[in-house]
């Protein structure tokens, strides 16, 4: 289980609303979705996607060695 999974088993457990909470946790992901997948179409007007790809792999690498450097 992630974080966001965690915290919304404890919010329905206090709040007594799972319904609710669902329901936010839904519209929550829909909203965040929709911003990512206009920012990625705008980011592909402006930058190719070769240069996305080597961002995306880079910043894996990067945060892959930070992992493994917290982990030393």
């Amino acid at each position: 289980a992630d974080k966001t999974q965690l915290v919304g088993i404890g919010m329905a457990a206090k709040s007594g609303k799972p319904v609710s909470v669902w329901l936010g946790s839904v519209s929550a992901y829909i909203i965040v979705t929709v911003i990512s997948v206009f920012l990625g179409a705008v980011m592909a007007r402006f930058i190719k996607p070769e240069m996305i790809r080597y961002i995306g792999a880079s910043m894996f690498i990067f945060i892959g060695v930070l992992m493994l450097l917290k982990a030393i």
